[in-house]
């Protein structure tokens, strides 16, 4: 399936959860997750699945001042 992580293109499984295209995309914590949109908790990367086209925002802190 075709989704959209930070704007670029990324091909999942079918049925793939939230947690399996953070894994792909290589971030790592502190960070968190909207998909379409919509905040998702830490605890529900895994029970997050995905569907075709849905855009993944994974946000990093940024720090400085």
């Amino acid at each position: 399936m075709h989704v959209l992580i930070n704007q670029l293109p990324f091909e999942l499984p079918d049925h793939a959860a939230l947690s399996l295209a953070i894994e792909r995309f290589g971030i790592v914590p502190p960070f968190a997750a909207a998909v379409n949109l919509e905040f998702v908790a830490k605890t529900d990367y895994a029970q997050t699945y995905l569907h075709e086209n849905d855009e993944i925002e994974l946000i990093a802190p940024i720090t400085g001042g």
